[in-house]
């Protein structure tokens, strides 16, 4: 029985080392594990708490519910366009392509001739009418004029700009550029001759081609999804009927922090930048514009007698 007691009292003494043991090793690996002062003066803390992002909605492709598109009659006497518009350089710009031009001026120029006092006025893109903020400047690429042809190859090289891209906000409303005739029933101002949901090709004729009049495309806007399915309607009811649009009619969104914008008289692939031909509201706005002599421009001599033949036309009406 006092071996019992003695082998009882000799287990509990050596349970009592083992904890007393136990303890100081945790307490000494938890010191060797604190880091020195001289290395924690150099330290940070990081902590990580679960975050909520908030998700912002895309704004940029919504509808516009208070606007209304309808269809108009397309003039015959020209026919349809020798190839189907999503096929056609010069109705799909997507086709063609474009590069920037970083040396050109990005903002207004002037240009000497004469002027249209009908020509379609950019400053109406935005409903502000604000004064344009070029983010950068394009030249688009050439075709050869037979379908399918050769396209996106050469940029054209005059005008040094044929493209500009304009400073947006995305999901700002985009206008139709207003002008002062109109092309049917005193209401519409242009036809619809291409739409894809990032892109649209506006006409200020009802020929369903760019070979007479004015065209406008729009790079980067989110056609209204009404007005892209009346399109596509459209097309696949033959073409006789293109959507319309109204002066001022709001026909899309801009879809990111730049507008690309393109104008064309008669084909001619004009410089978007002249103050005195697509931004007339600006011309008496204390601004310094420079000054390019175009005198010797294949293009810019076409324009001065396309604005010749106009003023004979109006003259003899």
């Amino acid at each position: 029985m006092k071996s019992v007691v003695v082998w009882m009292r000799s287990r509990g003494r050596w349970l009592a080392y083992s904890s007393v043991l136990f303890l100081g090793l945790l307490m000494l690996g938890a010191v060797a594990a604190r880091p020195r002062a001289t290395e924690a003066a150099g330290a940070s803390f990081r902590g990580y708490l679960p975050v909520q992002v908030k998700q912002v909605p895309d704004t940029s492709c919504e509808g516009i519910p208070h606007e209304h598109y309808s269809i108009i009659p397309v003039d015959p006497v020209m026919g349809p366009p020798d190839a189907p518009a999503d096929q056609h350089p010069d109705m799909n710009l997507a086709l063609r392509g474009y590069v920037e031009n970083p040396t050109a001026h990005r903002g207004l120029v002037d240009y000497g001739g004469d002027t249209d006092a009908h020509a379609p006025q950019l400053i109406e893109l935005f409903g502000d009418r604000r004064a344009p903020t070029f983010r950068r400047v394009y030249r688009v690429y050439e075709w050869d004029g037979e379908w399918p042809g050769v396209y996106g190859v050469i940029p054209i090289a005059d005008p040094e700009v044929t493209l500009a891209g304009l400073a947006a906000q995305p999901g700002e409303l985009i206008h139709l550029p207003g002008r002062g005739p109109d092309i049917y029933q005193g209401r519409y101002l242009a036809l619809v001759l291409y739409a894809a949901p990032d892109r649209i090709t506006l006409k200020y004729t009802r020929d369903d081609n760019v070979v007479w009049g004015y065209t406008i495309h729009l790079e980067g806007i989110c056609v209204e999804p009404r007005l892209l399915a009346l399109y596509e309607q459209s097309v696949a009811g033959g073409r006789t009927h293109l959507p319309g649009i109204e002066r001022d009619q709001a026909i899309g969104r801009a879809m990111s922090d730049e507008l690309g914008v393109v104008i064309r008289d008669n084909g001619w692939f004009m410089d978007p930048r002249s103050r005195k031909d697509w931004w007339q509201a600006l011309m008496v706005a204390p601004m310094e514009v420079p000054q390019i002599d175009a005198t010797e421009s294949e293009w810019f001599i076409e324009r001065q007698r396309l604005l010749e033949e106009r003023v004979d036309i109006n003259d003899g009406q």
